[in-house]
């Protein structure tokens, strides 16, 4: 199973188009295959450090995908990509 996260902030214009493009694009996937876990800096101190500047972010098993803008062509391509590996 592939880990995805999304990590965000209330109010936050860019993070709602990101987790809509999010659920689109693993919707379109195999059930069970991604796992979906939202994270707000506004929620964890050392996030915020490390990610304020960036939101929304778009981590894929611990690894940076995305940040700002999120392609939902290039996250289908990540998501079925790591699938097949």
């Amino acid at each position: 199973m592939t880990a995805l996260t999304l990590i965000s902030k209330p109010d936050c214009h860019l993070c709602d188009v990101a987790r809509e493009i999010v659920e689109t694009v693993v919707a379109d996937l195999p059930e069970g295959e991604v796992e979906i876990e939202e994270l707000s800096i506004a929620d964890d101190a050392a996030l915020h450090a490390q990610w304020w500047e960036k939101i929304p972010v778009v981590l894929i098993d611990g690894e940076l995908h995305a940040h700002w803008r999120v392609s939902a062509d290039r996250l289908r391509t990540a998501l079925t990509a790591g699938a097949r590996a």
